[in-house]
């Protein structure tokens, strides 16, 4: 079976995704191959048993850690969406100085081969597509075009805006985290609700503003545009002369089928990208596709984060709590030589979301108390690259992920002063929980782009250096990981290639 297609798209993330709806109008004829199905919208969605302790949706295959071999179960989802079905929906911005090279207290992120101008009209785009809610002018790190939001700030829940004064007090400037949800006031069917259920949470109610709801659905209404699932991309084929590639060989649902296309692009998040091109290993590319110069697969970046719950003698009653962000650290200050971090409120965490993140022998009505009584905040570190943080391929094509932390001092930092911060605003007990590997929510990194084919997989438009019609548009493009979510920037880059078709 061999069908022809102007685009191949393997993964409809927010990277595959957001392709696919820009390029949708062309009249282009658009494949999207997506390994996974459609998330329900069901109970089970709102279940927290089910969602965190049995990981309902979640891939069920194992990765490998390099260092110990042991199997990882990397918390990512292979459905239509990608991972925005379960994100928590923080879409920020990378500030201009994201994009040079930034000293840190142990080392440096690297300058990108493109600057902020060069996305400052997609992030525009991007932001009104995925209908994020935030107010410009409030985050103290924002130097760049302070376009209004479409949509305006979430609204905090009383006990949320107490700690915005409280912070605020103390000289800080918290501020609205953008959102990307559906929010409307009065509400409708489908509008969000502002629930308890959301931040890793797949929507019940189509009200998260993810790839599949704001990309995928509304490309698929035009007629050029086809996706087939359980569709797992085994290989890429190149013609004869090893100049381009020509097929797509997919399992789906356990029959193998051949796909051509004059252009392929590859969005299956950072390490599966990686190994698709790597497993696409061939007489002409014997060490994988878009590889002459060895980074495929190197410089692997996920951030380092972790969980910081406040502990209150009050109840914290809230049900919708992830609307504030604190940036004071971000840069370097006079009180800050040195760039710390970013740090957000996660969604208001339960007894069974704790479970994963302390000792199986703490009884669950403990667990049950301390979520009651906690304001629940994510803390995250750029992470530099690595050529050793990598993805490699065992003989049997298994994924095995070799990660060594960097950075780690300054993220210390940045918890030892914001856990001192909330013991000062009314939060005796703080609990400091570092992220593991498997969690994977931020992964980018393992196709480069630069302007030295010896030092990158990717050029400035994301086009794979050694193959013509290649193109990888997901987070393995990033130089640097910047410290803010990278799902923004992934939904812009996605809107900036296509215009490079377009234009």
């Amino acid at each position: 079976m061999n069908q022809q297609y102007d685009f191949i798209i393997v993964g409809t993330g927010a990277g595959g995704g957001t392709l696919a709806y820009a390029l949708a109008p062309t009249g282009a004829k658009i494949l999207l191959l997506e390994r996974g199905t459609s998330i329900p919208r069901n109970a089970d969605n709102w279940d927290p048993r089910k969602i965190y302790q049995q990981g309902l949706y979640q891939t069920k295959e194992n990765w490998y850690d390099e260092k110990s071999s042991k199997p990882i179960k990397p918390s990512v989802y292979h459905r239509i969406g990608g991972n925005t079905k379960v994100y928590g929906g923080a879409l920020l911005r990378m500030q201009p100085q994201d994009f040079t090279e930034v000293v840190h207290q142990d080392g440096y992120s690297p300058a990108w081969c493109i600057d902020y101008d060069d996305f400052a009209s997609y992030y525009i785009q991007a932001e009104k597509l995925y209908k994020v809610h935030g107010q410009r002018g409030t985050d103290p790190c924002e130097t760049g075009d302070l376009d209004n939001y479409s949509f305006p700030p979430l609204p905090h829940a009383p006990q949320i805006q107490q700690v915005a004064d409280k912070l605020m007090a103390l000289g800080l400037s918290p501020f609205p985290l953008p959102m990307a949800l559906d929010y409307r006031n009065p509400t409708t069917e489908e509008s969000c609700i502002l629930c308890k259920t959301c931040d890793g949470y797949p929507c019940k109610l189509g009200a998260k503003a993810d790839a599949e709801t704001c990309c995928v659905e509304p490309a698929l209404q035009y007629p050029n545009v086809t996706l087939i699932v359980g569709a797992e991309v085994e290989r890429l084929v190149t013609s004869a002369d090893g100049k381009r590639v020509v097929k797509a060989i997919a399992q789906v649902n356990g029959e193998s089928q051949t796909f051509s296309g004059d252009c392929i692009v590859v969005s299956c998040g950072a390490v599966n990208s990686a190994a698709l091109l790597l497993r696409s290993a061939s007489d002409q590319h014997p060490q994988g596709l878009a590889n002459s110069s060895g980074m495929v697969g190197r410089n692997l970046m996920k951030h380092n984060t972790s969980k910081i719950y406040g502990i209150s003698p009050q109840t914290q009653n809230t049900v919708f709590q992830k609307t504030l962000a604190v940036n004071d650290f971000y840069y370097s200050t006079a009180n800050n030589p040195r760039p710390l971090g970013h740090i957000h409120l996660m969604g208001k965490h339960t007894g069974e979301m704790m479970s994963a993140d302390f000792p199986d022998w703490l009884p669950q009505p403990l667990l049950q108390w301390l979520a009651n009584h906690s304001v629940d905040w994510w803390a995250q570190t750029e992470d530099f690259p690595h050529p050793e943080n990598r993805v490699t391929l065992s003989k049997t094509n298994k994924i095995h992920i070799n990660y060594t932390s960097n950075n780690q001092a300054a993220h210390q930092e940045l918890k030892t002063k914001f856990k001192s911060i909330l013991r000062r605003i009314g939060f005796p007990i703080v609990l400091d929980v570092p992220s593991p590997l498997k969690i994977m929510n931020h992964q980018c990194g393992t196709c480069r782009m630069g302007n030295d084919p010896k030092t990158s997989v990717l050029n400035q438009d994301c086009r794979t250096h050694d193959l013509d019609n290649l193109y990888v548009v997901d987070a393995s493009f990033f130089p640097s990981s910047a410290a803010v979510n990278p799902t923004l920037t992934i939904a812009a880059n996605a809107l900036r290639v296509a215009d490079t078709w377009l234009t």
